[in-house]
């Protein structure tokens, strides 16, 4: 079965101002279609998205069995206010609001809650995350409010203090995972909680010229060493491309791949799907 365990159909791996633009009046069908039409070529049958706030994963959701695709979607990421997600997703001020937003999102159909807690990585600077994460007791208290709703929880987290905090609240899956430690990684696996680490991102960057090299290497690296050692912990793993983002685009079979130079084979890969189908 092919899948790809995160991805984004509002955004086209290329610029996502001008992506985002192409959805801003109303879910744009034609590309919608054009994007399902490619997965289902390439033999993908299971797409879980990151979301967004026009309707773009939901509009996707509704097409896909035309393509003999399952089709998940959280509608939209939630993030704080003033914090990282901003952009694709809608913001919370408090936990009140977020408890509210959480219920919304059950009440419309959204398939799981996803919730923005980190920055990105400074693809210029290994070691070095665009934001911090926010507070752990907020980020155990965002993932709680989730499950009490009856709700998995798909968390876009960077930083090992962060990816501790949200494995240790139950987190069903880590989305990215950059620049964690052995505290964390043990963490993860313990609490069952599904790594996607969307190496591609990293990976087909290199030799773009928009990052340097030395860098982009660098972080490629130190993920790759993570991900062999949570593999060795037991921990499950699940392929998911970020299709979508910059120098990414939908159908990249390029995950696979990476994630093997780090011993991962595909029973592991399998295994880790499985988990996703069940609680997304």
């Amino acid at each position: 079965m092919k899948a790809d365990c995160h991805m984004h159909m509002v955004l086209d791996g290329e610029y996502w101002k001008a992506a985002i633009a192409r959805h801003s009046a109303a879910p744009d069908e034609g590309f919608i279609r054009k994007t399902l039409a490619r997965y289902q070529d390439l033999g993908y049958t299971y797409l879980r998205d990151g979301g967004d706030r026009w309707g773009v994963g939901a509009k996707a959701r509704e097409l896909a069995t035309e393509y003999g695709i399952t089709y998940r979607t959280p509608l939209a990421p939630i993030c704080h206010r003033g914090h990282y997600g901003e952009f694709i997703g809608i913001s919370y001020e408090n936990r009140k609001e977020y408890a509210a937003l959480v219920v919304k999102t059950r009440e419309n159909g959204g398939d799981f809650i996803k919730i923005m807690i980190s920055g990105l990585m400074d693809f210029d600077h290994y070691g070095v995350l665009t934001q911090p994460g926010l507070d752990p007791n907020e980020i155990r208290e965002l993932i709680h409010i989730a499950h009490n709703e009856g709700m998995s929880v798909m968390a876009h987290a960077n930083g090992a203090e962060t990816v501790l905090a949200a494995a240790s609240a139950g987190v069903d899956s880590v989305e990215h995972g950059a620049y964690l430690n052995n505290e964390s990684l043990a963490a993860m696996a313990e609490q069952g909680t599904v790594w996607v680490p969307t190496l591609s991102t990293v990976g087909n960057i290199k030799g773009k010229g928009r990052f340097p090299d030395r860098e982009t290497a660098k972080i490629l690296e130190s993920a790759l060493q993570n991900v062999e050692i949570f593999r060795n912990m037991g921990g499950l793993i699940a392929a998911g491309t970020d299709a979508g983002a910059w120098a990414v685009p939908h159908g990249s079979q390029t995950e696979e791949g990476y994630l093997a130079r780090a011993g991962v084979t595909e029973a592991d890969l399998a295994k880790g799907l499985s988990v996703i189908q069940l609680k997304f």
